[in-house]
């Protein structure tokens, strides 16, 4: 049988491109090979996002192109996944009625059987199901694109209710996934020979809040991560700061694998914007976190999402995200103006906000956190750290790129034999997004930080 090949296009959050490494890895089952060239595929997924309305722009422009591509192609199946159809349904058929397949973030699962029933029929086939099978919270296959670092995700869904967010609309409440086969999972990483794991979730603090009775949280599920033999080095994302209490704190500090940085999205600086977004906490309150989290792990490099122009926000509001970017002097973040989702509360709050001023106000934060970012990288200059060595560099292909405990990219030349090594890094420059470094002669007189893997 010939082999049929498959391109999948992913957007969005690392949820999103843990899915696709498992669609990948249920279509490989089917003989699929993958490939980067969409006109060479005969099937095409899009594995879609819609946090923000620009990612659902880039869709359906990516949509149109694939409309011009097919119309050449009669062999071609277009599918679409992930969180645009969770959300929008039928929408996408009404659009597109040249998509062949849709299916929401509940169904991956069932991928294989459902792109059976395209080819033995003649219409559209579309499964929407609002409740976690239990094959998605099981053991699947994954297929990833390097060797050296994988996602695990620990749950599925979001039980919070932020007033700006579509998640729970497109992810489902929260279902942790069980422990065991979290750790099981970890488990065949290691006998691999993947060096570092991430554990993913919308919200992994709460992890283990659904168990009836409850008998882990995330902090434990840590513990039992850490020691796993073979793993090295242990992340997570993303963080909420309602649910980080002091258990994981203690966690972080203790646990010799956890690595020494964290997302901790704070959204806003002033607490009645907080409100209306029902974060749940105030200003006053994510700021004494952090100075525990810090006192824990003096160490730790912080990283945050900033929304600006939120219905409502006043100058003087603004203002105070802007102090609590300079108070916390997080070493990057993901900065974003305010859009509205469909199905959500916030779009139906008085005084939205014109774009000009939304855009001001991001340019002005997006400058000024420039200057912070720097600052945070130039101390790593001359010093000397352990990076795992994760791949060749996207930025130049002749070198090698990798990542210190602290989540910084340093890129070097060296033998691609490195590669899935940890390597001792002199860094030599110090950029805005990433380091510059060199391999650390044997018998160097230099500060040794962070040698532990």
């Amino acid at each position: 049988m010939a082999t049929k090949k498959l391109a999948i296009k992913t957007y969005g959050c690392q949820m999103n491109q843990y899915d696709s490494e498992r669609i990948i890895g249920l279509l490989q089952r089917a003989d699929y090979e993958l490939t980067d060239d969409v006109k060479q595929a005969h099937l095409v997924l899009l594995n879609t996002c819609s946090i923000r309305e620009k990612a659902d722009q880039k869709f359906y422009s990516e949509l149109g192109r694939l409309k011009r591509l097919k119309q050449n192609r009669s062999d071609m199946l277009i599918g679409v996944c992930g969180c645009i159809p969770q959300r929008a349904r039928g929408e996408i058929l009404e659009r597109a009625p040249y998509v062949d397949l849709v299916f929401g973030t509940l169904n991956v699962s069932r991928v294989l059987e459902l792109l059976h029933q395209v080819e033995e029929g003649d219409e559209p086939v579309i499964e929407i199901t609002d409740n976690v099978l239990d094959d998605d919270l099981g053991a699947l296959p994954v297929s990833r694109d390097n060797d050296v670092t994988a996602f695990v995700s620990v749950m599925h869904g979001c039980n919070k209710r932020c007033s700006f967010c579509v998640v729970p609309n497109t992810r489902g409440p929260q279902v942790s996934r069980p422990v065991d086969v979290v750790l099981d999972e970890v488990r065949a990483l290691a006998d691999r020979g993947y060096k570092e794991v991430t554990l993913l979730g919308q919200n992994v603090n709460a992890y283990g809040v659904d168990f009836r009775p409850r008998h882990m949280d995330f902090a434990d599920l840590l513990g039992a991560a850490n020691q796993v033999e073979g793993i090295e080095r242990i992340r997570f994302v993303t963080s909420h700061p309602l649910d980080f209490n002091d258990h994981l704190i203690e966690a972080m500090a203790s646990l010799d694998k956890v690595c020494e940085s964290l997302h901790l999205p704070f959204q806003a600086g002033a607490d009645r914007i907080l409100k209306l977004m029902r974060r749940g906490y105030t200003a006053d309150g994510y700021r004494d976190l952090i100075s525990r989290i810090r006192e824990a792990v003096p160490d730790i490099a912080l990283t945050t999402d900033v929304i600006v122009g939120f219905p409502g926000e006043t100058e003087d509001e603004f203002l105070e995200t802007r102090r609590m970017l300079e108070w916390v002097q997080f070493d990057s973040i993901f900065l974003f103006n305010y859009s509205e989702r469909p199905d959500t509360v916030a779009p139906s709050l008085p005084d939205l906000i014109p774009h000009e001023d939304k855009q001001r106000r991001f340019d002005g934060l997006l400058n000024m956190q420039k200057r912070i970012s720097l600052a945070a990288n130039l101390p790593y200059e001359g010093q000397i750290y352990t990076v795992l060595v994760e791949g060749p560099s996207k930025k130049d292909p002749e070198k090698l790129t990798g990542r210190t405990r602290t989540n910084k990219i340093i890129n070097f030349a060296g033998d691609p034999e490195l590669i899935g090594s940890f390597v001792p890094i002199h860094v030599t420059r110090a950029g805005l997004y990433a380091l510059d470094g060199e391999v650390a002669a044997h018998g160097v007189d230099l500060p040794l930080v962070q040698m532990s893997l």
